[in-house]
């Protein structure tokens, strides 16, 4: 058996499709590398795509995930992050993450609002609830309390996810939001979140906050922001993830 030594292998004529090997053999790829974007099978069906930075999207039901990635957006002094595309009917679970949040003011809240116009207007009915626990770095103050001034009773402000966090360097928060059925039009879209912020006072603290609410309409959400209510975003990046 000889071997074949090139740079370019393309198929021939109009053809886009190159075989390798026929109908019920195997096909032996040496190395540990195998570069693509999009792997499809022997049927055109798409098994994945990748953006060329290692992030999967249209990942096929066949390895078992349930929760596919559908978009990122990354912070960079930014005066919001919002998701305008990709909310729809596709999925009855919307899940939000964001990692590494960094205000630009000290001690201030990350909020967050829903769309219900593609992103036009963020100020969808909302009533919530809202309790955290805090301990402090100098283990002098610890509790759990209910956050009154945080909650909404039909109100239509950006909703506080995470409190007080802190704007210096090694100083952050992070979350992640649940929205179930965003697209119905019948019911109310109920959400609830768990949130982790490093308290930017003068006796810096841990915050473990625990807000939970619904949007009071039946009209579909397809847009979501976050902010901060005050300041930018120095850093930080979310992400969107749907539920199968």
């Amino acid at each position: 058996m000889g071997t074949l030594y090139v740079d370019t292998l393309e198929p021939e004529g109009a053809t886009t499709t190159l075989t390798v090997g026929e109908t019920g053999q195997n096909t032996v790829v040496g190395g540990n590398t195998v570069k693509l974007n999009t792997l499809k099978d022997a049927g055109a069906n798409t098994l994945f795509t990748s953006d060329g930075s290692g992030n999967l999207s249209s990942v096929n039901s066949a390895f078992g995930g349930s929760m596919v990635l559908l978009s990122t957006q990354t912070a960079s002094n930014s005066a919001s992050l919002s998701f305008t595309s990709n909310i729809d009917s596709t999925y009855k679970e919307y899940l939000f993450k964001w990692y590494y949040i960094q205000p630009a003011t000290n001690f201030t809240n990350f909020t967050f609002q829903v769309s219900t116009d593609g992103g036009s207007n963020y100020n969808t009915t909302v009533t919530s609830t809202f309790f955290n626990s805090r301990h402090n770095q100098a283990n002098t103050d610890a509790a759990l309390s209910y956050e009154g001034n945080m909650d909404q009773g039909q109100g239509t402000a950006y909703q506080i996810c995470s409190i007080f966090t802190g704007g210096d360097a090694d100083e952050c928060t992070n979350g992640v939001i649940h929205l179930f059925n965003p697209s119905s039009t019948t019911y109310v879209k109920q959400w609830y979140c768990r949130t982790i912020s490093t308290n930017g006072d003068t006796s810096p603290a841990t915050m473990d906050g625990y807000p939970a609410g619904y949007f009071n309409t039946t009209s579909a959400i397809n847009a979501i922001s976050f902010k901060y209510a005050s300041g930018n975003i120095t850093a930080g990046k979310i992400k969107m993830y749907g539920i199968k």
